[in-house]
């Protein structure tokens, strides 16, 4: 039986449609990546699977309960961590899970778990004195001092900068190699793809694709771009009219062009034969965003 089991998801708001008959499920030890862009549907989607929310169609299952009916049950094995979450400003780190570790029956250790976040010389720390990564660290503990088996984190690493997003990945890997099932929403394509055993990718409230991130990348993008200057102006034709070469793009001083894998060859011996000579080459592989953009017509940031 799947951990998480979401069967034709309904849900509206008055004349507004969040969430238009969405199925997916999530398998146990799982990191499960809902993404798409900000208004897609899924945060009111994992709210509707944490309980937060009542559908107005379909049904949800998480470890074979009813997040409605068998609320009670359920708050002892799921943690949350919800995109927008604040606590008091004068309340400390080590105050916060200890009054979260009194909501459970049996608790993970409080001290632990700030050893494992890396906020043990925090513990006396008022909250609002916290850095970002420091307030998403805490997150994550809270949402895991119940000791869960499934932890629902909802676009954890917004606004956080790049060395805090990093480290926070690193403690979400590690929780999942502690024997959690991670259901993660998200809008970083980056991130999807870094954590992610599979995604569902959601747009319009709507899932559009639901695979690895490697399956989505090689079935729905160009496998390969090329990004470098050239030394005179360059007419597109020489390009496009090769059968390797999928778009040719100008971005400034640069020209990028996307195909297969044997584009490279095809695009430099073109290029010499015409005596154009190419600086700051460099080659890149698709990624996540580039199948995004392939499956939904907009990238993730146009919302």
């Amino acid at each position: 039986m799947p951990v998480i089991e979401v069967t034709n998801l309904h849900k509206r708001y008055r004349e507004q449609v969040a969430v238009h008959d969405v199925s997916l499920t999530v398998e146990a030890g799982e990191i499960f990546g809902i993404l798409g862009p900000n208004g897609a549907g899924k945060t009111t989607t994992v709210e509707c699977v944490a309980g937060l929310r009542v559908p107005d169609g379909g049904g949800v299952s998480v470890l074979g309960l009813d997040p409605r009916r068998d609320a009670d049950r359920l708050r002892e094995r799921v943690g949350v961590q919800l995109q927008e979450s604040q606590l008091p400003d004068r309340i400390r780190v080590g105050e916060a899970l200890e009054l979260y570790a009194s909501f459970y029956r049996d608790p993970a250790d409080p001290e632990r778990l700030m050893d494992e976040l890396g906020l043990r010389d925090k513990r006396d720390a008022a909250y609002k004195k916290l850095s970002g990564g420091q307030k998403q660290r805490l997150s994550i503990a809270l949402a895991l001092v119940g000791n869960p088996e499934v932890a629902i984190l909802d676009e954890l690493t917004t606004g956080l900068d790049p060395q805090a997003r990093r480290d926070t990945w690193r403690l979400i890997e590690g929780v999942r190699d502690g024997g959690v099932t991670i259901l993660l929403v998200t809008h970083f394509m980056e991130e999807a793809e870094r954590l992610c055993d599979r995604v569902a990718v959601i747009d319009a409230g709507r899932v559009v694709a639901l695979d690895s991130p490697a399956a989505l990348v090689s079935r729905a993008a160009p496998r390969q771009r090329l990004r470098f200057r050239v030394s005179v102006p360059l007419d597109d034709r020489l390009l496009t009219d090769l059968p390797e070469v999928v778009t040719v793009e100008h971005r400034g001083s640069q020209v990028v062009v996307t195909g297969g894998d044997s584009m490279l060859q095809a695009v430099t011996s073109t290029l010499a034969r015409h005596q154009i000579t190419v600086a700051d080459l460099r080659v890149e592989q698709s990624t996540l965003d580039d199948a995004f953009v392939e499956l939904t017509g907009h990238r993730p940031d146009d919302h």
